[in-house]
């Protein structure tokens, strides 16, 4: 809650000792600062920073390929290494991100604040559904969980639903931590069993590692089906993994701005949009010790503000969270649209379940879209005229008509790991 001013003298110390350890130690990002003819000392703020190539994960993994197994940016001697993280490489070969002993300290905590922010206290009982496999929430919530005197549940995600369901029963669970699409999956389980939601000590959720908390339909269904108050949650492998979450006004995920710089970038120019202006997020860690990464480009797009929020925090904020990944861009009859727009239509529906996903054919191995179909789920009996409702919802939302396919309830695949919402075909 400290003023923006005093938050950027703060930033501004972090950052000249990051650029001068990372200059002195990293060969990448020595590169990166003579490419531009920059050195360490005329990197006054986050207006000379902003000069600076990004640098993006796909040259984390080179430099990682090139100088094995951890590249040049990891700049902590190794002594002072504890852990491990690779990515999750779901796009690509994992990069393994280091935890230095200060830098568990210093995720722990700033983890810590993000659960303070949704509302977790001492004495609740956190059912942790994160993964604590290769995406790091499950490690790092697990951590705050304990700073912040809670009872944690290490249930993870490789225990079968009716086990996680079991659980929030017997324990007393009251905090539940997951992935959006296995929250709706874990309040399908209830209304399967005939469990009443309202008869479970659970009181608030937390969901992050895809888009969908953040958005209204979704919220609404987490929130009925778990009797719950839901938030969203936001991290990245290379920069958390958890340090931006929606607090109780939620109006967007804040981020800890004294533990990295937060930019919001246009995608053609690399320079700075104005607020609440649709942009790429990019990330310079102020205070990482062992794997720092400056102009960390994460490929995901969000709409920042730092006006104070109406809880007092004065950090910045995602409004409505993360919009979109690059990567999930459809292009498709001249119309741009990501899968959260489609997640937004599709959840309005009670007729429809909350799985979906969305057939494409690329012409020519382009990225220019040629055939897209939406393929959702039918609850009960199809409703005369329920296709042409989806249809024009879709049309209306995306701005374009992609072709509709409605399948048998329990057809799609669910998942406790992030859902896969664009298939390709062929």
């Amino acid at each position: 809650m400290m003023s923006r001013d005093e938050l950027h003298a703060l930033q501004l110390d972090r950052l000249r000792w990051q650029v001068e350890r990372c200059y002195g130690t990293s060969a990448l990002y020595r590169a990166k600062l003579d490419s531009v003819g920059a050195k360490p000392g005329d990197i006054r703020g986050v207006e000379q920073l902003e000069l600076l190539p990004v640098v993006t994960k796909e040259e984390l993994r080179e430099d990682q390929r090139t100088h094995p197994p951890f590249g040049t940016f990891a700049v902590a001697d190794p002594s002072e290494f504890r852990e491990v993280h690779p990515s999750t490489g779901t796009t690509g070969i994992p990069v393994n991100t280091i935890w230095s002993a200060g830098d568990i300290e210093t995720i722990t905590d700033v983890t810590a604040r993000t659960m303070w922010q949704f509302g977790v206290r001492p004495g609740d009982v956190v059912q942790n559904a994160f993964a604590y496999g290769l995406w790091v929430a499950g490690m790092s919530c697990h951590y705050a969980a304990g700073r912040l005197g809670c009872l944690v549940v290490p249930t993870g995600t490789g225990i079968p639903t009716q086990r996680q369901i079991d659980f929030l029963h017997a324990l007393g669970s009251t905090v539940l931590l997951a992935t959006p699409s296995y929250g709706l999956h874990l309040a399908e389980g209830l209304r399967e069993r005939g469990i009443d939601p309202a008869g479970l000590p659970l009181r608030l959720g937390c969901f992050g590692g895809e888009a969908g908390a953040e958005n209204p339909a979704t919220r609404a269904k987490l929130e009925t089906g778990l009797g719950i108050d839901a938030f969203d949650y936001y991290g990245l492998a290379e920069v958390g993994p958890t340090f931006a979450s929606e607090c109780e006004a939620k109006a967007g995920v804040h981020f800890a701005e004294d533990y990295v710089i937060v930019e919001c970038v246009g995608p053609e120019t690399g320079r700075p949009v104005s607020s609440g202006e649709l942009g790429v997020l990019v990330f310079t860690h102020l205070t990482r010790q062992a794997t720092p990464v400056i102009r960390y480009w994460s490929n995901d797009y969000a709409r920042l503000t730092t006006e104070p929020c109406a809880c007092g925090r004065t950090h910045a904020r995602a409004v409505s969270g993360i919009v979109g990944r690059h990567d999930d861009l459809v292009v498709f009859r001249g119309a741009k649209f990501y899968p959260s727009q489609v997640e937004k239509v599709v959840r309005s529906f009670p007729e429809l379940s909350d799985e979906f996903q969305i057939e494409i054919r690329r012409a020519g191995g382009g990225m220019l879209v040629e055939a897209c179909t939406v393929v959702a789920e039918l609850v009960h009996t199809e409703p005369a005229d329920l296709e042409g409702r989806v249809v024009r919802a879709l049309r209306e939302e995306l701005g374009v008509t992609p072709a509709l396919r409605l399948d048998l309830f329990g057809t799609l695949e669910r998942t406790t790991f992030k859902a896969k919402r664009i298939v390709e075909r062929d």
